[in-house]
């Protein structure tokens, strides 16, 4: 295990070598591209008579669970370093659009994602159930934080935009896990829960959740009250997020729901009640290199999975296709809840688009795929997931920042027919 640890963290630090020498992308964004050249680097080694490399890779990566990393471990680290940074107050305000978003906007997404796909599977000749398109749906639909927080950084968006992007893409993975399940339960039992059941659900993992992150994160932040040691207060947070995680898995609440809520108490109650300058210096310090690591190592792994992979043109012109109706469902979703918000409160210009080219896929998607059970259908789910993870990370990762910087450019007179 030490040695598969050693290996990978050093391919990835020389992929982000790589990139911030020669390439000069956003970094997680460069370092997934750097992960992929090299992977088509090995395969065409590979094709002239040099398999070695290739084959060593292939089986580092193999030995990786991927689902279980993300899911139950790297995605509690990344959410809860995310978490620190977003006002509370901003929240609140923006709380309709986001919980609008987080809620039914998975719902929506779902059923119109999986409605495409089964018409896009059928017409490349693929006979796929219409429960399991509902699954690729749920699944595809949550934005992922990671991918967002990662290119948001970079992006100079209004606080409205950035607020309700963040808050949207650190809470709808929640209830596309719980949607996720479900549906999972009725593929893999052949019968439907009652109304009440997936209602016990939700409440076990989604509401399980913001309970377990309330309390412990309360009381983590009643302990860094209680001193002024800044080594023991950085402790105190990483104990959190470790020892949470396990024990949500424990609990069957939803770990990546606590760590945010867990998070959003510390970087709120414990920053301004309970913390001196030089304990938020070095707390900022060391949770910014954490999740610049994590960050890294994530997109390191989503280029090189690459390798494992089958693919063919028809898997990349179907997930072309899906990649537009994933699109048109967020903009379906987006469109209703801002013109709703607008009765309220005036909305900055170019909000819808900005939301729309906004909603990243990524590693949480991948993640959820590769839960699903063993089968050709699995194996083709995986496969268009993870192009259209990539592709809306390269193509709008890419290209969010030049959307948000024109939007902002515009002029501010009212236009109704604006969007």
């Amino acid at each position: 295990m030490l040695e598969l640890v050693a290996a990978f963290i050093c391919l990835t630090t020389l992929l982000t070598y790589v990139n911030f020498r020669f390439i000069g992308l956003p970094p997680t964004i460069g370092v997934m591209v750097t992960a992929m050249l090299f992977s088509l680097i090995l395969q065409v080694l590979s094709f002239l008579g040099f398999p070695g490399l290739e084959d060593q890779v292939r089986a580092l990566i193999g030995q990786i669970d991927f689902g279980d990393l993300l899911m139950n471990w790297m995605l509690s680290f990344l959410l809860f370093a995310g978490a620190l940074h977003v006002n509370l107050a901003d929240l609140k305000s923006y709380r309709w659009p986001i919980g609008l978003l987080a809620t039914f906007g998975v719902l929506i997404a779902t059923f119109v994602i999986g409605t495409l796909a089964f018409w896009i599977f059928g017409l490349f000749g693929w006979h796929v159930s219409f429960l399991y398109c509902l699954l690729f749906g749920a699944l595809i639909s949550p934005t992922d934080p990671i991918a967002v927080l990662g290119v948001l950084r970079t992006a100079n968006a209004s606080k409205p935009l950035k607020t309700t992007i963040v808050g949207e893409s650190l809470f709808n993975d929640g209830t596309a896990v719980v949607v996720f399940t479900v549906l999972l339960g009725i593929a893999q039992l052949g019968e439907t829960p009652t109304v009440s059941a997936t209602v016990m659900l939700f409440v076990h993992e989604a509401v399980g959740g913001v309970v377990f992150g309330g309390l412990i994160g309360y009381v983590v932040y009643r302990m860094i009250k209680s001193i002024e040691q800044y080594q023991v207060e950085v402790m105190l947070t990483l104990a959190l997020v470790i020892g949470g995680s396990a024990m949500s898995a424990e609990l069957h609440v939803s770990a990546p729901i606590a760590m945010v809520v867990a998070g959003l108490i510390i970087g709120n109650l414990g920053r301004n009640l309970a913390m001196n300058d030089m304990t938020r210096r070095y707390m900022d310090g060391f949770w910014e290199l954490l999740d610049d690591i994590l960050n890294a190592l994530l997109f390191a792994l989503i280029g090189m999975e690459l390798l494992l992979l089958p693919f063919s043109w028809l898997h990349l012109s179907a997930a072309g296709l899906l990649a537009v109706a994933i699109l048109l469902s967020r903009w379906l979703t987006v469109a209703p809840a801002i013109a709703l918000l607008r009765r309220w409160r005036t909305v900055p210009r170019g909000t819808i688009r900005v939301l729309t080219w906004g909603g990243l896929r990524g590693g949480v998607s991948v993640a959820l795929a590769l839960a699903l059970p063993l089968g050709p259908e699995r194996d083709l789910v995986l496969s268009i997931t993870y192009i259209v993870v990539l592709s809306s990370i390269l193509l709008q990762g890419l290209t969010i920042g030049p959307l948000v910087k024109s939007v902002t450019r515009e002029p501010t007179s009212p236009d109704p027919t604006s969007h």
